[in-house]
């Protein structure tokens, strides 16, 4: 490694050190950091969450929210000092779930721009939106970026609208389960993995051990269910019969066109489109629009201050990868090219 890269890491040691110690203070006066922000104004009674304007309003006093969802749909707990500005799923479902239940909110549009992600994690937002639609009864639109696919089209199904680019990428209706087996490889060069378990089962899809047909039939097993809830969900908050989205959720994808041909979604168009369908269709005309972020972090200040430093080191980018990737299999929601 060069003298270059030895002083990167151990400014990278320093930032991390100060992101941690601004942190612990942090989380003891958050409510002062708020203040301190100043960016954008904050949500009233809506903590850690700021608003901006879109769209200013003809003083109608309707107000339509905007959120983004953005990157794979995983939840990965706490942002790291490198994370800072990604998706944080738990950082979504408050912001959806403040949305939902704030009386100043009249309609919500969720920008969605994802390959899919996590089962439960798709689930959640799911079932969030279904939240708001009948506990609030507000309606809830979706309009599509480059890919609303696998994940991404199940939460968007249960929507009062969807609006898609002729170009998006979506569909891949299923489910996915990976792992990488290297049992030859480690026969090859004498590499032998010992496990001791409580039940033949135990290591299944061990990348150390062959798959079985009986280790095969229970993980398919898995993966079926996981499909016919999403049959269901598309079922329910689409209308199509079941036979129909099983024909066409065999895991390919469609550009919006074709999405709409299959009525997989309602309207081409933007997001101008979107904002302009639900003040027509809800009677919220000159309504007020403004997109949620999150509030300020010491963590996301100093975690974009760290990512300008070194956004051109792939060693240092790849830390979190390394350090959080699980080698454990799991079903996923999510389109991969």
């Amino acid at each position: 490694m060069n003298f270059k890269r030895w002083i990167a890491l151990v400014i990278a040691a320093i930032v991390i050190v100060v992101s941690i110690g601004f942190q612990a203070v942090s989380s003891l006066a958050s409510a002062n950091w708020s203040e301190f922000a100043g960016g954008g104004s904050q949500t009233g009674g809506m903590e850690g969450i700021e608003e901006e304007e879109l769209q200013a309003g003809d003083g109608s006093g309707n107000t339509i929210a905007v959120l983004d969802l953005q990157g794979v749909i995983q939840d990965t707990g706490e942002g790291s000092l490198f994370d800072a500005g990604g998706y944080n799923h738990q950082e979504f479902l408050h912001m959806l779930e403040q949305a939902g239940s704030s009386n100043d909110v009249d309609g919500i549009i969720l920008k969605v721009n994802t390959p899919g992600g996590g089962v439960v994690e798709s689930a959640e937002i799911h079932d969030a939106i279904v939240s708001v639609q009948e506990e609030h009864e507000k309606p809830v639109y979706i309009t599509m970026g480059n890919q609303a696919a696998s994940g991404g089209y199940y939460i968007a199904a249960p929507a009062d609208k969807i609006v898609a680019h002729p170009a998006t990428i979506t569909g891949s209706i299923g489910v996915i389960m990976q792992s990488i087996n290297y049992s030859e490889l480690a026969d090859n060069i004498g590499i032998e993995e010992n496990s001791i378990t409580s039940g033949e089962f135990k290591d299944i899809m061990s990348p150390g051990t062959e798959m079985t047909e009986e280790d095969e039939a229970i993980l398919q097993s898995i993966v079926d269910d996981m499909y016919d809830d999403f049959v269901q969900v598309i079922v329910d908050g689409r209308g199509i019969n079941e036979e129909e989205v099983r024909e066409i959720g065999d895991g390919r994808i469609y550009t919006g066109e074709q999405a709409r041909d299959l009525n997989l979604i309602d309207e081409l168009g933007t997001m101008d489109d979107t904002i302009a369908f639900m003040e027509e269709e809800q009677d919220l005309e000159g309504a007020r629009v403004v997109q949620y972020g999150a509030g300020f972090s010491v963590n996301s200040f100093v975690g974009a201050g760290a990512r300008s430093l070194f956004v051109q080191d792939a060693e240092l980018l790849g830390i979190k990868e390394l350090l959080t990737t699980s080698n454990s299999p799991r079903a996923m929601y999510l389109y991969t090219d």
